[in-house]
């Protein structure tokens, strides 16, 4: 169970150094960073989750330290894939507005500028 416990911690660091490295990272306007950083809270989560689990099998009694290892594997595992999930719906959903947005104004900005303008002076 030592080898275990070493491979969960070296996971738990794993997952944290990737959500403290998006962290430090200055904030963006593009949607994909956007989303990368709106993962962290989920890698932090699995950070612990593995840090726990590795803990357990450390210092548990082997028959216990297997089952919490398991469960804890499988938590973490379920968390990043919940969160990327979500991530990814939430920037399809965003890709989705920006291709609605440019196919109604012509795909060009000055074709959506100028029809936009005409169409108001038109209506007003």
């Amino acid at each position: 169970m030592l080898v275990v416990g070493v491979l969960c911690f070296c996971a738990a660091v794993a997952a944290g150094v990737a959500a403290l490295w998006l962290l430090s990272r200055p904030a963006s306007e593009d949607p994909v960073q956007k989303v990368m950083r709106s993962l962290v809270p989920t890698q932090l989560a699995a950070a612990v989750m593995l840090a726990v689990g590795g803990a357990v099998a450390v210092f548990t009694e082997p028959g216990t330290a297997m089952l919490v290892v398991i469960v804890c594997v499988i938590g973490a595992v379920g968390t990043v894939g919940a969160g990327s999930w979500q991530s990814a719906k939430s920037l399809a959903r965003i890709g989705a507005r920006s291709a609605e947005s440019t196919a109604a104004c012509g795909r060009t900005c000055a074709t959506c500028t100028l029809s936009c303008s005409e169409s108001e002076s038109v209506a007003g």
